[in-house]
């Protein structure tokens, strides 16, 4: 049997005491998440979730740390799924933009309100990311690294991203 593991990022940005969140559809059903996504192609993990927090959000952000790294499997369906998780600061809002398929909105959140829809998380990771943030695990962002393997192995060049 073969192990797959969906790369995922997610962000979290917090105003005032709320987080921005979206709702959004998944398997039919409307759940609350951090704008969050899959990583694509030729992109490093910061820039999946700036891109992926703008496009369900019209919210421009800025990485400041690494919040951690979340392994989760879903147990309906088995799938795996890797999440880094972004602590990010607004930078400004596009209001013009239109939110991504599949996002109903948009919204700030309290902590209180996101469990208060406990049963509408789209996954655990939700809330153990919010809880991480507020008890302040924070990793520099240059834990994160890239190989490029584009020169022969033993010439491998490492940056941070």
């Amino acid at each position: 049997m073969t192990f797959r593991t969906d790369i995922t990022v997610a962000s979290i940005v917090e105003q005032d005491g709320r987080f921005l969140m979206v709702e959004e559809i998944a398997s039919g059903v409307k759940v609350f998440n951090q704008p969050a996504g899959h990583l694509e192609h030729g992109e490093t993990l910061q820039q999946a979730a700036v891109r992926e927090t703008l496009e369900e959000t019209a919210w421009k952000i800025e990485a400041t740390s690494v919040v951690g790294v979340y392994l989760w499997q879903n147990p309906v369906n088995g799938r795996s799924f890797l999440r880094i998780t972004f602590a990010a600061q607004s930078v400004a809002h596009e209001s013009w933009r239109s939110l991504d398929e599949g996002i109903c909105s948009a919204l700030w959140m309290s902590r209180e309100e996101i469990l208060g829809h406990r049963p509408r998380l789209r996954s655990p990771m939700v809330l153990r990311c919010v809880d991480d943030y507020l008890h302040g695990q924070r990793y520099p962002l240059e834990m994160l690294r890239y190989v490029d393997y584009a020169h022969h192995a033993s010439h491998a060049k490492v940056t941070a991203i």
